[in-house]
């Protein structure tokens, strides 16, 4: 039997980067001052692991999807899924002093992994569950 790996429609991603060009700023904005990692429960509870910052999940996600312009594999998506997911519950408690919202730009990452068949079970539509 063979595995059967869902490739990845990069044109469709780099349309959905450019619907949301305003968060490409946003993300060029950040000075990486970690004022949003102090207000982010999941950093502090988790021995401020850097990796549950918010700041580190912005750029490690939607960061990476704007700065290879949508050109990612499969792997690189599903890499993203433990930080968007799993470490991210878009409570909207990180604060940044410079105005950066850093739960829209990881809900818009989230919409770009499930326009690719990528995300948690719990969060698949129907569709997606019984294809």
């Amino acid at each position: 039997m063979m595995d059967t790996v869902q490739s990845v429609n990069c044109g469709e991603i780099r349309e959905m980067l450019d619907q949301k060009k305003n968060m490409e700023v946003f993300l060029s904005v950040c000075v990486g001052c970690g004022m949003c990692a102090e207000s982010c429960f999941l950093y502090v509870n988790n021995n401020k692991d850097p990796s549950y910052m918010p700041s580190y999940k912005a750029v490690h996600s939607l960061g990476k999807l704007y700065r290879k312009k949508g050109q990612v594999s499969r792997q690189e998506l599903e890499e993203m899924k433990e930080l968007i997911w799993d470490k991210c519950v878009l409570c909207t408690r990180c604060y940044c002093p410079v105005g950066i919202s850093i739960p829209n730009m990881i809900s818009w990452a989230r919409n770009i992994c499930r326009s690719q068949g990528v995300s948690r079970e719990y969060d698949k539509t129907e569709e997606a569950k019984s294809a």
